[in-house]
Formats: structure tokens, sequence, C-alpha cells
């Protein structure tokens, strides 16, 4: 007999064992028959192992927000170094206002003729650094396009737009003026 209560009872004298073990078999036969309904947990689990569990999922979560975060910060690093190790000097020759549109605003950059021409030419790209702009040999733009397209523009050439433009077209061979 494992029921204080039981047995407090048997001690008094206000039961008999016949009538205990008798009680204790109809409990049994009760479970048998009707078995526990197991609580919304799921296998059985105590509050506090749910809890543990929640709070294991939550700290996965943040700690998989904080490497996405490490990642783009040391990403965006790299690609400040890159544009700091090969942007082109501008110097005071630069007079010549150059305006072009990045993520639907227009900006203006100061550059010479010669660096005009290489940018029309599509040989130089155009690098976002810490709000500014910074100009970029081509090869560097490419890469840095490759990692974060969001931080350089790339001109294409005049000769590549001019071609495509009415390639899928059929001039006829009798047109006449």
């Amino acid at each position: 007999m494992t029921n204080a209560f039981q047995e407090q009872l048997l001690k008094a004298g206000l039961v008999t064992k016949q009538q205990v073990n008798k009680a204790n078999k109809d409990k049994q036969k009760r479970q048998k028959q009707h078995p526990k309904k197991k609580s919304g947990k799921p296998n059985g689990l105590t509050q506090a192992q749910l809890a543990a569990q929640q709070k294991a999922a939550r700290d996965r979560e943040l700690n998989l927000k904080r490497e996405q975060q490490a990642k783009l910060k040391a990403l965006s690093a790299e690609i400040d170094q890159i544009i700091r190790e090969n942007a082109l000097a501008r110097d005071d020759n630069c007079d010549i206002a150059y305006n072009f549109e990045h993520r639907q605003k227009v900006h203006r950059l100061y550059i010479n003729t010669e660096m005009r021409q290489q940018l029309i030419n599509g040989r130089l790209g155009i690098a976002r650094i810490e709000g500014r702009y910074e100009l970029v040999p081509l090869t560097v733009a490419e890469k840095i396009q490759q990692r974060n397209d969001k931080r350089v523009i790339i001109m294409k050439s005049e000769e590549e737009t001019a071609e495509d433009e009415y390639a899928d077209y059929k001039v006829p061979d009798d047109l006449m003026w």
C-alpha cells in the first residue's frame, strides 16, 4: 500500500484490508479502460522541459541572426577595403559634373574628361563607400558587384547599347528614303 490516506484509514480501523485491495483493483481497471488523456504537451514533457526547449529554440534563432549580421558586416568591411585600395584619385582638375542614377536617386560626381570617356566606354565603375561615390576600374567594380550589387554601378558602353537596341529588327533591302 503506497497511498498514505489508505494506510491512515486502515490504521484507524475505518476500512479493512480487503476493502483497500478491492479499491486498488477497481482503480487499476478504470485506468486500463480509460487511459489518462495526454495534456497538450508533446511527448508528455513537463512545463520546465517545454520552457527549456522554447528558450533553446529562441537562442538558436538569435545566434543565427547574429551570425548573419556579423557576415554582412565583414562583407561590408571587405568591400570598403577594396574600394579604398582601388579608387581612382580625383583632384582639382576634375571639374566636369557627371550625373548618374543609383537606387532611384540622381547623384553627382566630379570627374575629368579622361575619366568621363572611360565611364562612357564602360571601363570604369562607380562604387559607394560611406555615403560617397568613388571611381574604380571595371574589374574591381565586377568584384564588388559579386559581393553586393547595391554598392556599385557599372555603365554599359555606348557601342553595346546601340547594337543591342535594334538587333532584333530586320531592315528591308528595298527601303527608299
